[in-house]
């Protein structure tokens, strides 16, 4: 059975089976699209991750240049970060003192938001302060 419809102009012809053509292909394209949302997320997560990466290096590299002890600058630099990031197990702190200032590198593993894939890398940025 067929359906005729009618457009200014012309006239078309479609059948029954044509009618659901359309959403088959939407269907189709639903997991492109969830996909391409999910990388925008997971690019949102690295950029983050890189964000605080920075923020646990500064305060490490600022609690290590004070000349009155305030700590330990591994701890301050994990306490400056968020939890989820900042965890023994996603963060890494290494120093490299020079003359007159103090360097610390941070790594922040970047965690996954996309199903099957879990290794996106290390975050890594520096700060180095001058000694006070």
């Amino acid at each position: 059975m067929s359906m005729r419809t009618h457009t200014p102009g012309r006239t078309a012809v479609v059948s029954r089976r044509e009618r659901g053509q359309v959403a088959i292909e939407y269907m189709g394209f639903i997991p492109l699209m969830l996909l391409v949302g999910l990388l925008t997320i997971q690019l949102g997560v690295a950029a983050y991750a890189v964000n605080q990466a920075g923020t646990g290096a500064r305060a490490a590299a600022r609690t290590a240049s004070q000349d009155v002890s305030h700590g330990d600058p591994v701890r301050a630099g994990r306490e400056a970060m968020s939890d989820w990031l900042g965890s023994y197990r996603n963060s890494r702190f290494s120093r490299d003192s020079g003359s007159g200032k103090v360097t610390y590198t941070t790594r922040v593993k970047i965690p996954s938001v996309v199903p099957g894939i879990d290794d996106w890398g290390w975050a890594r940025r520096s700060s180095t302060m001058p000694r006070r």
